[in-house]
């Protein structure tokens, strides 16, 4: 038995736990693990592996206590030993909006809950209460520095070679000459991940049938950016039209902002999100994890739809003399030695 084995051993028999059947389930892109835990009298909990310095677990708890305490559906803490990185949490089962997607649903009602989550977030959310919760800010500095990842990794595994100094600078002032005014409007908590892999239907009431189950990365930023999140999102095609039913239905619910500022934002923070998203796929792809670039042409559409709007003309026209339309989505990424 591993190190680690032997001391996720010793956490479950300190909580009473040694007898349960485990069973592993899909992860995501993190370093995270899940297992899912049956116990003699037939109930499950969901066992946490993150792997140490598990810093991510503390904002977890604290951002669950507060999405809680607003209203919202988050599994509960039952058992934490954070400086081991593992924690006991409440079972939401299977139902995430992707596997009734899948099974062949509705898309609207199961987007609208979604949609309806950010706006009450949105509503909700004390931006005060940032400073107490720790939040990273998700500033124009920091969506700067995360879109680099496309410069360090993506560039230089479609290209052979790294970007010239020149070139990587270029990069970086296309999008500083953007991103300011896209993060210029209304505040609330920033989910980070927020699509409908990390939304699942519970059988509760109100809002409360949205179970959330992936925001250790929240921050406090624009609030655009959860809902192109989740209306333009690098796994799944969303049926024609539904996004602009949506976003209406977002607008119909703030009536005194600026929508048009909201709408730059949003072009704005989707192109970040998939420019980066790209390099992610990529990245895993050299890290073995090739099923992310499946996923590739339809991040690339995505994006290419969002730098054909004038909000984004200096990072198009970086993208049109460094990496021309025909060598973007063709991209292919070699099997690891």
């Amino acid at each position: 038995m591993t190190d680690r084995a032997s001391q996720i051993a010793a956490f479950l028999a300190r909580h009473g736990l040694e007898g349960a059947k485990r069973e592993p389930l899909a992860g995501d892109a993190s370093a995270r693990r899940y297992e899912r835990l049956t116990t003699p009298d037939g109930g499950t909990l969901i066992l946490v592996d993150t792997p140490a310095p598990a810093e991510d677990l503390v904002p977890f708890i604290a951002i669950g206590a507060t999405l809680d305490r607003l209203g919202f559906s988050v599994p509960a803490i039952l058992a934490a030993e954070v400086e081991a990185g593992l924690a006991l949490q409440e079972d939401f089962g299977d139902g995430t909006l992707t596997r009734l997607l899948n099974a062949g649903e509705e898309p609207r009602p199961l987007y609208e809950l979604a949609t309806d989550v950010l706006i009450e977030l949105h509503r909700r959310f004390p931006v005060e209460e940032a400073p107490r919760l720790n939040l990273p800010l998700y500033d124009a500095a920091l969506f700067t520095q995360q879109v680099a990842l496309f410069a360090d990794v993506y560039m230089p595994a479609a290209t052979g070679k790294p970007l010239s100094d020149k070139a990587r600078s270029d990069f970086d002032a296309a999008w500083a000459a953007v991103v300011p005014e896209a993060c210029a409007g209304p505040q609330s908590l920033l989910l980070r991940d927020y699509h409908v892999d990390n939304v699942m239907r519970l059988p509760r009431p109100g809002l409360r049938a949205a179970g959330l189950i992936d925001y250790q990365s929240a921050g406090l930023g624009p609030v655009a950016y959860d809902l192109v999140s989740l209306l333009e999102d690098a796994r799944r095609d969303l049926p024609t039209g539904l996004e602009g039913v949506l976003l209406d239905r977002y607008r119909a619910a703030f009536p005194d902002r600026d929508w048009d500022a909201f709408r730059r934002s949003y072009t704005v923070l989707g192109a970040i999100r998939h420019t980066r998203i790209v390099a992610i796929f990529v990245r895993l792809a050299l890290q073995r994890r090739r099923g992310y670039l499946l996923h590739l042409p339809r991040v690339w559409r995505l994006l290419e739809g969002q730098l054909a709007k004038p909000e984004l003309a200096p990072v198009a026209d970086w993208f049109a003399r460094h990496l021309p339309p025909g060598t973007r989505a063709e991209l292919v990424v070699p099997e690891p030695d």
